[in-house]
């Protein structure tokens, strides 16, 4: 029979509940007290159990992950960020599927379902806007999200409008006029990135006093099959565009395929931008703005666990946490011919 905590206790000459309290960094434990219980519980090899840890302290040691989207890369790489730094602090990820959005709505978790099987909550890119949150971000439970921005949260973000900037001024001062975008799609439109995107797109194009053509603007979804029939679409147009800033590398991959198929040559027939740094980016030759997608993911962990482990920031508090992006030049870009 295994070595149990009453062993530990009797060793010690303390009382079961001073051993858990001890082992487990929680206070109310004189120091010499705590290190005699530790030095006790290794000389006997004794590991507290998590899930009697777990039930003690009235905690489920998981987070739920709320994200529209698994499989797509960015998501299953803030996902792996964010998981990493849990699973140091030997916390387990309950991933919650809320479906593709589409109508602009997500299926969000009923939240006594929540409060029951979780001890925080990591919402992936969802806008916080969107009136189903509004349960979820009222619970007053440890929560942090990526992409978005809510009062009194946790937030880790890259500057969208930003980026999309950067993207588009590279096109116009290569020459480029007749700038074309690919873009997510009616069920994306709500998302904070694609709407920040879009913002620092058409902004580009007002300073500059470019024409804003609806010939030149079509829709990617986010996918390479998208960013494909959007590029293909633009081609098959009047007059097409000399140059396309894809919100993703992914239909930015798309769009490469499709010029490549029609003949053309990415950076010297039609350049093409994007955004992330997808580590098929430099494969293909592919100018990007870089965001740090994994670190995303981590810094959310970390400022989670942080909340988990201690008391939770003022509601008014700023908690924003902005990480930087990058223009990152390659082959697909090039000055108009």
């Amino acid at each position: 029979m295994g070595i149990t905590i009453k062993d530990v206790a009797s060793a010690a000459g303390v009382s079961t509940a001073t051993v858990s309290r001890a082992l487990r960094g929680l206070p109310n434990v004189e120091e010499a007290t705590r290190e005699r219980v530790k030095e006790v519980a290794s000389g006997l090899d004794y590991v507290i159990s998590p899930s009697a840890s777990r039930l003690a302290s009235g905690r489920t040691g998981s987070i739920a992950v709320i994200t529209p989207y698994i499989s797509r890369w960015f998501f299953s790489e803030v996902i792996a960020g964010a998981e990493s730094v849990m699973q140091q602090a030997g916390i387990d990820l309950l991933l919650m599927n809320v479906g593709n959005y589409q109508n602009g709505h997500a299926r969000i978790p009923p939240t006594p379902r929540l409060r029951r099987r979780v001890d925080g909550i990591l919402i992936v890119s969802l806008p916080p806007q969107d009136p189903d949150l509004e349960p979820i971000l009222s619970l007053e439970m440890p929560t942090a999200m990526i992409g978005g921005v809510a009062p009194g949260v946790d937030c880790v973000a890259i500057d969208d409008l930003a980026a999309a900037r950067t993207a588009t001024e590279h096109l116009y001062f290569l020459g480029h006029r007749r700038i074309a975008v690919l873009s997510g799609g009616p069920s994306e439109a709500r998302f904070t990135a694609e709407s920040q995107r879009e913002r620092g797109f058409r902004s580009v194009i007002a300073e500059h006093s470019l024409v804003e053509d609806p010939m030149l603007e079509v829709f990617g979804h986010f996918t390479m099959e998208g960013g494909e029939h959007g590029m293909d679409a633009l081609l098959g147009r009047p007059n097409p565009p000399t140059a396309v800033f894809a919100m993703s590398d992914e239909m930015a991959f798309g769009a490469i395929r499709s010029l490549r198929n029609h003949g053309l040559e990415p950076g010297r027939d039609v350049s093409i931008i994007g955004i992330d740094n997808h580590p098929m980016s430099s494969y293909m030759g592919l100018t990007t703005v870089s965001q740090p997608v994994t670190e995303l993911g981590v810094k959310a962990g970390e400022l989670l666990l942080r909340q988990m482990q201690g008391p939770i920031a003022p509601i008014s508090a700023d908690r924003l946490t902005e990480l930087p992006t990058e223009l990152i030049v390659r082959t697909s870009t090039g000055p108009k011919a």
